[in-house]
């Protein structure tokens, strides 16, 4: 077994690079895909609805890896160009993790008590505006956790270009386990990066749901009024109630 050099660490480092790029672009191109499909599904129009619903049932069935593998392999024969493996690679993720996202936008916006639109009828604001005003800044807080989660799931399924030949950081992983002979010590690194970058998207996305609820006038719970005795000293304290206990308690 040979030590792992400064050349083989710098592998592990461009590695992190490109699944920071990978997770980044497959999670823009996820949550616009959200967002219109989710939207879509309700629709007033029965075939927009019909179209959505195919899309969702259809991706969320499908394997993002088997879909990676038909995005390279297969619509080049169709097409007659090549798709790089990266772009395949984020066009297969961006439409499956899409697909779940939209049914966590449907749910947030449904929702929404029907007197907020009723309330932007009355106001004579269009369905554009009632959605962009009135419906999304109410159901966008609704959304965070749940779109923290599909990230996070994300992430660990940029793993999955690795068997492509993307040069991610399990695929940098294994080309150190290779010139090294050492497993332990690589793969233990690689589930500590994995962590700490799921724990730093995690702490930015509860920021912004934070941001989010305070922007709904949704704010933090009030804090618990104290009693004029629980602001008092611990001895004055334990004298109040000493003297409260001996005269019987207090009399109004």
């Amino acid at each position: 077994m040979s030590e792992i050099t400064p050349g083989l660490w710098e592998i592990l480092l461009d590695g992190v690079w490109i699944t920071l790029q990978l997770t980044v672009l497959s999670a823009a191109l996820a949550a616009a895909v959200a967002f219109v499909t989710g939207l879509a599904r309700l629709n007033r129009l029965r075939i927009v609805r019909f179209a959505a619903g195919v899309y969702f049932e259809v991706f969320r069935g499908t394997s993002a890896l088997i879909l990676m593998f038909w995005l390279f392999f297969v619509l080049p024969l169709g097409l007659g160009w090549q798709l790089e493996p990266m772009w395949a690679a984020v066009l297969a993720l961006g439409l499956s993790y899409g697909a779940y996202g939209s049914e966590v936008v449907r749910g947030a916006v449904a929702a929404v008590p029907p007197g907020q639109h009723e309330a932007g009828i009355a106001l004579n604001l269009r369905p554009g505006q009632r959605l962009w005003r009135i419906v999304l800044p109410q159901a966008w807080p609704e959304m965070i956790p749940p779109f923290n989660n599909l990230l996070i799931e994300l992430l660990k399924g940029t793993a999955l270009v690795s068997v492509m030949g993307v040069s991610d950081l399990a695929f940098g992983a294994a080309l150190v386990r290779n010139a090294t002979g050492q497993s332990a010590p690589v793969y233990t690194v690689i589930l500590l990066v994995y962590f700490v970058i799921a724990f730093a998207m995690t702490r930015g996305m509860r920021v912004l749901e934070r941001r989010a609820r305070a922007g709904a006038g949704e704010g933090p719970p009030p804090r618990r009024a104290l009693s004029p005795r629980r602001l008092l000293p611990p001895r004055r304290r334990a004298a109040t109630a000493a003297t409260t206990a001996s005269t019987g308690g207090e009399r109004r």
